[in-house]
Formats: C-alpha cells, sequence, structure tokens
C-alpha cells in the first residue's frame, strides 16, 4: 500500500462513534415526528400505541442491523439498498426494489409538500385545505423551481443541512420538555387507555399504526452508508443501537405525551401538523408557531435532498443495465438531467393525481411506505440467504459473481446474522399483512408500469427476460395491479 493510500484510509475511517449517532438521527427524524400525534391517534388508544412501538422497535432495529451487517460482509455493494437486492436476488427483484424505493420517495415528495402548505395554510388561508388546487400549483412551482435548481448543478448545502437539522430537534425537544412539565395528564392519558370506547379490537388497532411506525423510521438504512467511515467495527454497532434509540425514545415520548393533553378523538381531528396543536394547547399560540416554523424549515430541506435523491435509483439501474443508459446521462454541471426530469415529471403526475382525488396526506405516507417495504423485505431475505447458503440465488442473473468476495464470517456471527435476517424478514411480511390491502394493491399497480422500460432494455440488450422466479413475482405485480384497476373503476377501491 502507497503513502497516499494509506492516507485516504485512515481518513475514511475518522468519523467517531457520535458523529455515526447524529449522522443516524439526522438522517431518521424528517417530516413524520410533526404528523406523528394525528397519525398514531387516527386509529390507536394509548395502550395499542405502546405495544406497537415495541413491534415497531424490535423490528426496525432488526431491519438497521440487515443493512449494517450486508454492509460489512459486501463492502464492495455501494449503491445502497438496490445493490443488495440485485447481488442476492437477480437483476430483475434488483429492479423491482430500485422501482419501489424511488417511487416510495416520489410520493414522500408529495406528502413533503403537502405538509409545508398545509401547516402554512395555517396562517396563511390562501393554502388552507379548502383551496386544494392553489395549494397544488404552489407545490408543482416548488417542485419545477428545485428542478432547475438541480440542473444547473446546484446542491444541497452543509450549512443547510445543519440549518434543518437544528430547527427539527429544537423544536421537538421544546414540546417534550414542555409538554411534560405544564400539560401532561395522567388521568388523561390512561382515560380508555385500550380504547374499549372505540370498539376497535386491539389487535386491529395496532396493525392500524404500523405503516406509520415504518415512515417515521424511513432513512435508518442510510446508517449502512456512514458506517463505511466509522473508527472501529465494534462502534458501528453502538452507533446503530445509540442512534436508534435515540430517534426510538423521540418518538415515544412524542406519541406518549400527547394522549395526556388530548383525548384519541381530539387528536385524530387535528390537522397533519399535529404536534403544533397539542403544544398550542398547552401553552397557547406560539408554541404551535414554535413547531410550525421548525416542521416548515426541516421539510423544505428534505425536500430539497429527496428530489436531489429521488434520481439516484434511475441512475444507478441505468449505469447497471436495468433501464436505458441513456437515463444516466449528466449534462455539463454534472447534474443527472434527465433522470431528475423523469422524476420530476412523475412527481408532478402524483400531485395530480392526488389532489384530483383528495388524498390525504395520511393515505400518501402509507401508499410510500408500501413501496419502501419493497427493497426493505428483498434485503432480509439476501442477508438470510447468504447466512444460510453463503449466497444469493443462484441463476444467469443472479448478481452470483459478487458472492465469492467479502470477509471470513465466523460461525458465530453467521448464526446471529441469521437471526436478524430472519426477525427483519417476518416483519417487513408482516407490515404488508398489517397494511390497509387497498396500498397493497395500489403499490402493485405503481410497480407495473416498470416493466415497460425494463422489458424493452433486456430486449435491447439481448438478454433473457426473467427466469422462472421471477415470472411468478411478475405475475403476482400483475394480478395485483389488475385487482387495483377493478376496483378504481368500479369505485371499490379509492385514494382518499
Amino acid at each position: 500500500m502507497t503513502t497516499a493510500d494509506s492516507a485516504r484510509t485512515n481518513r475514511a475511517h475518522t468519523v467517531s462513534i457520535w458523529t455515526l449517532v447524529s449522522l443516524i438521527i439526522g438522517s431518521t427524524v424528517g417530516s413524520g415526528i410533526f404528523a406523528l400525534p394525528q397519525n398514531i391517534a387516527s386509529t390507536a388508544s394509548p395502550g395499542a400505541m405502546l405495544i406497537g412501538w415495541l413491534i415497531a422497535g424490535v423490528g426496525m432495529l432488526a431491519v438497521a442491523f440487515v443493512f449494517q451487517i450486508l454492509a460489512y460482509r459486501k463492502p464492495h455493494l455501494d449503491s445502497g439498498v438496490y445493490s443488495y437486492v440485485r447481488a442476492g436476488l437477480g437483476d430483475f427483484i434488483g429492479f423491482t426494489a430500485g422501482w419501489g424505493y424511488w417511487l416510495g420517495s416520489v410520493m414522500a415528495q408529495v406528502g413533503y409538500a403537502t405538509l409545508f402548505f398545509g401547516t402554512l395554510g395555517h396562517y396563511l388561508p390562501f393554502f388552507d385545505q379548502n383551496n386544494m388546487w392553489a395549494m397544488a400549483i404552489a407545490v408543482s412551482v416548488l417542485t419545477w423551481g428545485i428542478f432547475a435548481a438541480l440542473t444547473m448543478g446546484i446542491k444541497q448545502a452543509a450549512a443547510m443541512n445543519l440549518v434543518t437539522t437544528v430547527a427539527k430537534l429544537v423544536p421537538i425537544f421544546a414540546f417534550i420538555v414542555l409538554v411534560a412539565f405544564l400539560g401532561f395528564s395522567w388521568d388523561k392519558f390512561t382515560l380508555d387507555f385500550w380504547g374499549k370506547g372505540s370498539g376497535m379490537p386491539l389487535m386491529e388497532q395496532i396493525q392500524g399504526i404500523m405503516l406509520f411506525t415504518v415512515w417515521v423510521f424511513i432513512g435508518i438504512e442510510g446508517a449502512s452508508v456512514y458506517s463505511k467511515q466509522a473508527r472501529s467495527r465494534s462502534d458501528i454497532g453502538r452507533a446503530t443501537v445509540i442512534g436508534f434509540l435515540s430517534v426510538l425514545a423521540l418518538l415515544v415520548a412524542v406519541s406518549t405525551l400527547s394522549y395526556g393533553v388530548l383525548t384519541q378523538e381530539e387528536l385524530a381531528a387535528l390537522p397533519d401538523n399535529s404536534m403544533a396543536s397539542v403544544l398550542e394547547a398547552v401553552v397557547g399560540p406560539w408554541g404551535g408557531v414554535l413547531i410550525s416554523i421548525g416542521l416548515c424549515l426541516s421539510v423544505l430541506g428534505a425536500y430539497i435532498s429527496w428530489q436531489m435523491l429521488c434520481a439516484e435509483p434511475i441512475v444507478l439501474m441505468a449505469t447497471d443495465g436495468l433501464l436505458p443508459k441513456k437515463l444516466a446521462t449528466t449534462n455539463a454541471s454534472g447534474a443527472p438531467w434527465i433522470a431528475q426530469l423523469i422524476s420530476t415529471a412523475v412527481v408532478q403526475f402524483f400531485v395530480i393525481v392526488f389532489f384530483a382525488n383528495e388524498t390525504t396526506y395520511n393515505s400518501m405516507v402509507q401508499l410510500a411506505t408500501i413501496m419502501y417495504l419493497l427493497p426493505y423485505i428483498f434485503s432480509a431475505l439476501y442477508l438470510v440467504l447468504l447466512s444460510i447458503r453463503g449466497r444469493g440465488l443462484t441463476h444467469p442473473h443472479a448478481g452470483t459473481r459478487f458472492d465469492d468476495s467479502g470477509p471470513e464470517i465466523a460461525s458465530g456471527d453467521n448464526k446471529r446474522h441469521l437471526a436478524v435476517g430472519v426477525l427483519a424478514f417476518v416483519y417487513s411480511l408482516w407490515l404488508i399483512y398489517a397494511a390497509d390491502p387497498k396500498f397493497v394493491l395500489l403499490g402493485a399497480l405503481a410497480v407495473l408500469p416498470g416493466l415497460i422500460p425494463y422489458i424493452w432494455t433486456r430486449i435491447a440488450r439481448k438478454e433473457k427476460l426473467f427466469n422462472s422466479f421471477e415470472w411468478v413475482v411478475v405475475a403476482v405485480v400483475v394480478i395485483g395491479a389488475a385487482f387495483a384497476v377493478f376496483g378504481l373503476v368500479n369505485g371499490s377501491l379509492t385514494l382518499d
């Protein structure tokens, strides 16, 4: 190894455990926490909420460890969650995971913007819920304005990252302290603790909040990226646990304290920026303003970041030959303008579809979460396969050429990896089961159009379209999409 190589290696492993923890918290805590009181109360009582967070805590920690373990076992796979799925389960399943992650990000963009302008609408009537098309136009202008900036090579500055992180954490901590000491009532919290008054069975309440609990953890997979820069391997696991538990503590605190200020029925009736309404009930209007300012700055920063990142799955799949190579084209500024244009156009499409159908923020969140679950499920399955057989599926398009590389794994570690993979896989499948079936069917419908460019590319490259396993997946997607179309046509399935 040369002196230069040694210097690069030393620089690559200089991130301390506490820096890793802060990066994990910053990438995971987003807009979802500001809407959490209303989201959770819309279906769950305090008791069901606590059980739901226990399940989500164990399950999402397993998911986080899946990506941390895969980052260690397959350090050369550096294209995020998509690359793990492709290497382990083949081109088409990898494409499906990448397409799902991309669509989830696109739908999340509309959800972010809806929350942003919905919050402004509380103070500026022009953007209130009764003026949906004004909000739709504002979202469209914002989206295309950011696209224009991104195509000129303008990237989010580090200063903006710092501002948005502070903007979202300060009001959250203020909320927790003020509500805990000034507004929390134990009697109100324990009133109808198990939700018997609602007539909804406990398990149904728990199932109802599962997608919301996943939504607020989206980004936890980013820990696998940061882990490569850690000083030592032991720091990676500690940082993942500390960062994850810190985020979980914030989420549980916000959810729990809210039930001690307002009843479940009152919380469920709040607007999307429900954290502001809860704090306003405790300290007055200035509390709502504080949370709203933090939310707007946080969501605006997240909107810019995610619109920039939306293009990444398209570029990666085009570079790997799963989509036409032209989609990875960059302009003179180095921006992947074609992928950004497609992503922005699809955001615009969903703006029209969602607003025309008066789709709520809650529905956008749940549909986006279903799309995000695709790479979670398949990545966990890949870890299970690695732990059992030492490689992914064996067929011409399984990427098995990658499976013979990576560090030696001790027998004890391999058993632990298998346990983590199985837990994350079962948890992810249970989330699909717990979801409203309409979001699963709509998710299948959203995946279906991706078959067109994928098949086109395979034919152009004179490669086999699908193997037997992939044909089964294609059949499931087509059948699910057919049911979704039938439901939308006869009115039994809606987007509201």
